[in-house]
């Protein structure tokens, strides 16, 4: 479907007249603007009009309302942390981007948990036991993690404090351990934001600090996906934050999750150079291959987070393979697939333009999202009800009573 309909258009498939049409606009369900014609005629915009397609298709189809919920379907939880709306997304009602721009993560994180205006500081989370040099040092950062947040649990007394206080505290702790294994393994250790610590630990050039931060508080929540529902079904149950947390990461480590980041670097180093993507997408889907990295089903105009990202990265890194990279998909990307690059393309591209390690997109998205995850337990627990949706029974009916 074409991003604009005419006015005969949009009344057609959504199977209304022009007058009711034109009722949608002044109600705020359809946006229209002016053709680029002389007549003085509008146009309409054609997701507007398949939102409303498929709020009526719901409407006469209970059923299906229901079965597809859970697959970007109606709400199925209330959450006062994110917005994404007309091609942007905000935090508690403040603009996402300019959030990252103006706010570290420090800043971010207090207003994602309504706790406050004061920044967190890391160096307030105590952790209970330090982290021990059992788990193998040949172990990413992640597997690290994840096998160390049950120790810290089992030693903290503070673990099963549910409280909006209790729960954040948590959550600082656990940031703290996520960074603390970074620097760990790039040998370094400082005080100062997050931000600034992987700046330390990775030894990135003047000026990256911020564009590290960008990347970490456009991560830091993104609605009720598969992650944030984990954790939040997790949590339902009064387990602990840390393992509603480690729930998350082994969500988000999913193929079909930050997965992507392996393939979109496997995309670039098929290329070898920025001047051969065109080349390699083409022969991608010549081969029927998929092509990652493009497109976010939210954002049919483009996803907000990669477009700040890789303007970021062109004012800091100008002449660094990674730009160079980005610029190429958002040339590719609309040419040849009809959209252009989503956050994940973002972030590998910002690894490669600053030599970061294999495993720091990935890491960039875990430590923002966790300030995310927060939240998402915070209200979760305050809600107090555990989520227990019912499935559709599609199995072999039970034999006759005889």
């Amino acid at each position: 479907m074409p991003q604009h309909l005419t006015a005969d258009e949009a009344a057609e498939a959504l199977d209304v007249t022009k007058n009711t049409l034109y009722a949608y606009v002044s109600r705020g369900l359809v946006r229209s603007e002016p053709s680029d014609d002389s007549r003085r005629t509008r146009r309409y915009r054609a997701d507007d009009i398949q939102q409303l397609q498929r709020k009526k298709q719901l409407t006469q189809d209970p059923k299906t309302a229901a079965r597809t919920a859970l697959d970007w379907g109606l709400p199925v939880l209330e959450s006062a942390l994110t917005l994404i709306n007309d091609g942007r997304f905000y935090y508690r009602g403040h603009d996402a981007c300019s959030l990252a721009t103006s706010h570290d993560l420090e800043a971010v994180a207090p207003l994602l948990w309504d706790r406050g205006t004061d920044r967190i500081n890391l160096a307030d989370a105590t952790l209970p036991i330090p982290p021990p040099d059992s788990v193998a040092e040949s172990a990413s950062v992640l597997d690290r993690v994840q096998t160390l947040l049950p120790q810290v649990q089992a030693a903290d007394d503070r673990a099963y404090d549910l409280s909006k206080r209790g729960v954040t505290n948590t959550g600082i702790r656990i940031l703290s351990l996520l960074t603390s294994l970074i620097e760990r393994r790039a040998g370094t250790s400082r005080t100062g934001s997050v931000a600034e610590r992987l700046h330390a630990a990775w030894g990135t050039g003047p000026g990256t600090a911020s564009l590290l931060n960008a990347a970490l508080a456009l991560c830091a929540d993104h609605g009720l996906n598969v992650t944030a529902l984990t954790v939040r079904s997790v949590a339902s149950a009064a387990a602990s934050p840390y393992g509603a947390v480690n729930a998350g990461l082994s969500a988000a480590r999913g193929q079909r999750h930050t997965g992507n980041t392996a393939r979109i670097d496997a995309l670039l180093r098929e290329a070898g150079t920025p001047d051969q993507l065109r080349a390699t997408v083409a022969a991608r889907l010549q081969r029927g291959d998929t092509v990652p990295g493009f497109g976010h089903q939210l954002y049919p105009n483009g996803d907000p987070r990669a477009a700040l990202l890789i303007d970021r990265l062109q004012e800091v890194a100008p002449d660094a393979d990674g730009t160079a990279f980005a610029r190429a998909a958002q040339e590719v990307g609309p040419d040849i697939l009809g959209h252009p690059p989503a956050v994940d393309f973002a972030l590998v591209a910002l690894g490669r333009a600053l030599t970061l390690p294999s495993e720091a997109p990935l890491l960039l998205f875990i430590l923002g999202r966790t300030v995310g995850w927060t939240g998402h337990m915070v209200e979760q627990y305050e809600d107090g009800d555990v989520l227990r949706p019912r499935a559709q029974y599609t199995g072999p009916a039970p034999p006759p009573s005889e």
